[in-house]
C-alpha cells in the first residue's frame, strides 16, 4: 500500500481576527530571533568604515531590524502558505503559519514600514545607495513573489538569499560613499558566501513539504545529499576568503569550523531522510550567535 501523503494542517477559522492576534502574526512574521542577522552587518560594516554613531546610523540599524525582516519573511509566508501549512517546523521562532485573513496585511504593513526609513537614509546618504539599496529590496520581493519567485530556482534561490544578509552591509558602504579594501572584498566574500552554504543547508529540512506543496529550490532539484555536500564546500570557501580580511580578523576564518562540524553530520543524508536536517538548523541558530560573538570581539579588538 503506497504511504499517504500528509495532509497539511487546519488553520483556527472560527477563531475571531482581534488586533492583539493581528499584532501577533506581524511579530511572528517577521522572526524576532532571526533581526539581528541584518541589522548587525549595517551597522558594523558604518562603524568599521568610519561612520559615527549619528541619525542615519540609528535609522538604518532600526530599519535593517525590523521593517526590512518583516518584508523579507512576511511576503514569503504570503506566497509560501500551502508549503508552510504542510510544514512542521512552522507555528513557532521559525516561522508561523500565516492567517490567510492576514495576507493582505502583512503586505501592506512590509510597505509601510521599509518606506519612511528608506526614504530617510536615500535623502541624506551618499548617491550611491541608491542602487545598492533597490538591489537589496528587490532581492526582498523577487525570492518569494509571485511571478518573479527566484527561490524555485536553483541556485539563484542561494544567491538571492544571501543577498537579503549581505546588503545591509553593502548598504552602509554605500551611504556613506566607501569602496571596501581589497581585505574588505574578502569579509564580504566571505560573508556572501557563507551565506549561499547556509541557505542551501536550509532547504534540506523543507524537502519533504516544498515537494508536496509543488514548490522547487536548490534542494528539491539537486536531492539533499547533494546539497549537503554543496554546503560544506561553500562553509570552507567562506573560511578560506576570510583569512584574508587582515590582521587579527583574519582569525574569523575559524569560525567556519562550527559549521563543517554541524553540517557534516548530514553529509550522507537521503531525500527520504531530509528532515533530519532540522536538527542541523537548530543548531545553525544558536551557532550564529556564538560564532557571531566572537567575530564580534575581534572587530572591537581591530577598532
Amino acid at each position: 500500500m503506497p504511504a499517504q501523503e500528509p495532509r497539511p494542517r487546519e488553520t483556527p477559522r472560527s477563531a475571531p481576527l482581534t488586533v492583539r492576534r493581528a499584532l501577533r502574526h506581524l511579530l511572528m512574521a517577521s522572526r524576532p530571533l532571526s533581526w539581528i542577522n541584518t541589522a548587525y552587518p549595517f551597522g558594523a560594516a558604518w562603524l568599521l568604515s568610519g561612520g559615527g554613531l549619528d541619525v542615519r546610523f540609528w535609522v538604518g540599524c532600526l530599519f535593517f531590524l525590523v521593517p526590512y525582516n518583516l518584508a523579507m519573511y512576511g511576503i514569503n509566508d504570503v506566497f509560501d502558505y500551502e508549503s508552510d501549512l504542510r510544514n512542521p517546523r512552522k507555528g513557532g521562532v521559525e516561522g508561523d503559519v500565516l492567517d490567510r485573513r492576514m495576507h493582505r496585511t502583512v503586505l501592506w504593513a512590509s510597505a509601510l514600514t521599509c518606506v519612511p526609513p528608506a526614504a530617510f537614509l536615500l535623502a541624506t546618504s551618499h548617491v550611491a545607495l541608491l542602487p545598492v539599496l533597490g538591489l537589496s529590496l528587490f532581492a526582498v520581493v523577487a525570492y518569494s513573489a509571485r511571478g518573479l519567485r527566484f527561490k524555485e530556482v536553483p541556485v539563484l534561490d542561494a544567491v538571492t538569499s544571501s543577498t537579503h544578509f549581505s546588503s545591509p552591509a553593502w548598504c552602509a558602504l554605500a551611504a556613506l560613499g566607501i569602496w571596501p579594501s581589497a581585505a574588505g572584498w574578502c569579509a564580504l566574500a566571505a560573508f556572501f558566501v557563507w551565506g549561499m552554504a547556509s541557505q542551501a543547508f536550509g532547504a534540506v529540512q523543507d524537502i519533504g513539504p516544498d515537494r508536496e506543496a509543488g514548490l522547487a529550490s536548490v534542494a528539491t532539484v539537486l536531492g539533499a545529499r547533494t546539497t549537503v555536500r554543496l554546503s560544506l564546500c561553500g562553509y570552507a570557501a567562506a573560511g578560506i576568503l576570510a583569512a584574508f580580511t587582515g590582521p587579527l580578523t583574519d582569525w574569523a576564518a575559524l569560525g567556519a569550523i562550527p559549521y563543517l562540524v554541524s553540517v557534516a553530520r548530514f553529509a550522507r543524508i537521503t531525500d527520504a531522510t531530509a528532515a533530519q536536517a532540522h536538527r542541523g538548523w537548530t543548531t545553525f541558530l544558536w551557532l550564529n550567535y556564538a560564532v557571531g560573538f566572537a567575530v564580534t570581539m575581534l572587530l572591537i579588538a581591530q577598532i
